[in-house]
């Protein structure tokens, strides 16, 4: 599915900034100075055999204790998913994961993750599925995304 296509056919609303190509937090940080909204940091991740994924998506400045997180979701040993995986579920590359590539999971083999600290934000930074672009999203934006694709999402003070 088309991000922009599935944005605009729900009336949801976005500011995009265009810019060179980001593939860390700390780069993105350096370009995106003028943007508000909350930036970010998007993990794609699997568990020790590889039938459960998971989005987790976090504030940019913040560690991930993958020991914690996999208590939290009752699942063993959680480890960065693959590329090929990663292309496999949410049709993106790395660099490029973003909370929208649930847009791209419509059977939802991926559990989305959200910490508690970016649920409470009134607008968040996320990449349009491509690293070359920035929006910004209201919050309530992203619930209505969400609606629309029947996800729920699982808010974890991480």
């Amino acid at each position: 599915m088309d991000v922009f296509e599935t944005l605009n056919g729900l009336s949801i609303s976005y500011e995009k900034f265009d810019h060179a190509p980001v593939y860390t937090c700390e780069e993105a940080n350096l370009i995106n100075t003028h943007i508000s909204g909350a930036k970010t940091k998007n993990l794609f991740l699997r568990d020790r055999k590889g039938k459960r994924h998971f989005l987790v998506v976090v504030s940019d400045e913040k560690q991930v204790d993958l020991n914690f997180l996999s208590d939290c979701l009752d699942v063993k040993q959680l480890s960065f998913a693959s590329p090929e995986r990663l292309d496999k579920y949410l049709d993106t590359k790395p660099g490029s994961v973003s909370i929208l590539g649930v847009i791209n999971d419509p059977d939802g083999f991926v559990e989305l993750i959200v910490d508690q600290d970016i649920w409470q934000s009134e607008a968040l930074q996320c990449h349009p599925l491509v690293n070359t672009s920035t929006l910004v999203i209201k919050l309530s934006d992203i619930e209505t995304l969400f609606e629309h694709l029947g996800r729920v999402s699982k808010i974890i003070k991480l």
